[in-house]
């Protein structure tokens, strides 16, 4: 053999060959022609599975801090709700006593949170597209990354944002102005 050129060669098994028989078989045909080169072999499958363990890792890792990342912003979105309405509660007595319905105080409460999503998906959505394609790009064979999935990622932020701002809003809805008022 000519290891100028190569410094492996390639065999394909047939599924239903015996493995270890099937090793046995190749080397006595290697030591046959080539009786100085050591007979070393590596499966093909377990070397993807190595080269791959990584990025499997990167993912699941991605879905923890992800999932952590989401649980800590609802919390903090929960609070300035809290705090929003706390800060805004004897306006939202005085638009109840004078007729405002809950929905358009949950529309009052959550336009300013509206906002900011809005804001932030318009700057992290191109960011996102971006990084997601260049770290694509490494890989031979890989998915197409379209515009879609920062645009329903902003809807899942949206919907999970009016939730939470939701939960807040409706208890400040349905409380008596008449408490909010007399604290002042």
């Amino acid at each position: 053999m000519n290891y100028e050129y190569t410094s492996f060669l390639t065999v394909r098994l047939q599924p239903e060959v015996d493995v270890q028989n099937a090793l046995i078989s190749i080397e006595e045909v290697l030591k046959k022609y080539d009786p100085d080169s050591p007979f070393d072999y590596a499966f093909q499958d377990e070397d993807y599975e190595s080269e791959f363990r990584s990025e499997e890792r990167v993912g699941k890792l991605a879905t923890i801090f992800s999932g952590l990342a989401v649980i800590i912003s609802c919390v903090g979105i929960f609070g300035l709700a809290s705090f929003a309405s706390s800060q805004r509660s004897k306006e939202i007595s005085i638009r109840k006593i004078l007729g405002a319905s809950a929905l358009s105080i949950w529309k009052m409460l959550s336009s300013d949170f509206v906002k900011l999503v809005l804001i932030s998906s318009v700057i992290a959505g191109p960011v996102a597209y971006i990084m997601a394609n260049g770290w694509l790009e490494k890989y031979y064979y890989r998915i197409d990354f379209s515009w879609s999935i920062p645009i329903i990622t902003f809807f899942i932020l949206l919907g999970i944002t009016l939730i939470t701002i939701s939960l807040r809003s409706i208890k400040a809805a349905t409380s008596n102005p008449i408490e909010a008022i007399r604290n002042e």
